[in-house]
């Protein structure tokens, strides 16, 4: 593991605008030990309730956690759920920009027992109610564009980040100057241009490329990088593997798998979003790929020991590196 201080010295500097689906995550914590007599189902007696930012929250939530400032720009309704969500971001520095929309905040309800997730409830509008046009996003955030060192989208497919919103903000962003990032969910056909580093998981990424492919099948990595390349002229692409940790690929040409760093793992939840926020902070930091990719696998595996949706500290970060070192 390399000395990962003088890159984080460096992400203290450094702007981060974080655009996407920002989500409320709500965690129902509690015990069972009866089965309920009107269903074959555990009664549960809640203990507490938590709530944390989610989604594209979480995302800028672990760009600010390992120093960087960050802003973001989202859906955050003017419900109980939505000021909530403004409040814990407001704690954590975090500036946001709310998106026009009609629809209710966006919340994800985990019920946890004894350390397993037993279900989770979704409560969301459909896209639509989300969706802001391309022109007035632009006009939105045309200052924080100039100010910002990177733009990250992240997208869940909630209705936020559309084709049109990523074409017309990179667009704007690279004539700028800035580094361009996204983490995509093609379940509708999307394409775009002027991203410099995308990093779906395996089966995204063979949806990208336009090739069918289920889990358990092997994965054809050469030719999905080459494709997606081809297809979306992206310079980099990291697919993340879940286990297997991460494949590289530069300009269609796989550079090298790394082994996911995780040893123990409580809780995947938001180890995407950690990997993303540190992915890119490394590279605008200066780091290569393959350096940013460690990065980002260290940030992710001190995350996946946590509970919940969680981030990771900069002395947690250099903590776990020792460690393994």
């Amino acid at each position: 593991m390399k000395n990962f201080a003088p890159l984080l010295k460096k992400i203290s500097r450094l702007r981060i605008l974080v655009i996407g689906d920002a989500m409320l995550d709500h965690y129902i914590w509690g015990n069972a030990h009866r089965i309920s007599p009107e269903a074959p189902v555990p009664v549960v007696e809640v203990a507490q309730d938590t709530y944390v930012p989610g989604g594209a929250a979480n995302v800028a939530l672990n760009c600010t956690s390992l120093g960087a400032k960050t802003t973001l720009a989202g859906f955050m309704g003017k419900d109980e759920a939505g000021e909530q969500l403004r409040k814990l971001l407001r704690a954590a520095k975090i500036k946001t920009i709310s998106t026009k929309g009609n629809g209710a905040t966006i919340i994800k309800s985990r019920v946890i027992l004894q350390h397993q997730q037993l279900c989770r409830l979704d409560r969301e509008d459909l896209p639509e109610a989300y969706a802001i046009k391309a022109p007035a996003a632009l006009r939105l955030l045309r200052k924080e564009l100039a100010a910002c060192d990177a733009v990250l989208f992240s997208d869940y497919a909630k209705g936020v980040v559309t084709e049109e919103l990523i074409n017309v903000i990179a667009t704007e962003a690279k004539a700028l100057g800035k580094f361009v990032a996204l983490d995509p969910k093609p379940k509708r056909p999307i394409r775009f241009t002027n991203v410099d580093v995308i990093s779906p998981n395996r089966m995204e990424a063979a949806q990208l490329a336009g090739l069918e492919w289920h889990p358990g099948r092997p994965f054809p990595a050469e030719e999905i990088c080459r494709l997606i390349h081809e297809k979306y002229q992206v310079k980099h692409l990291v697919v993340t593997l879940s286990e297997d940790g991460l494949l590289l690929s530069t300009e269609g040409k796989i550079v090298k798998q790394i082994p996911t760093a995780a040893r123990e793992v409580s809780d995947p939840s938001g180890c995407g979003d950690t990997s993303l926020a540190g992915l890119v902070l490394a590279m605008m930091a200066g780091a290569k790929l393959e350096t940013a990719a460690h990065f980002a696998n260290a940030a992710a595996g001190v995350v996946a020991g946590k509970l919940g949706t969680a981030t990771v500290t900069p002395k947690e970060l250099l903590a776990y590196v020792s460690r393994r070192s």
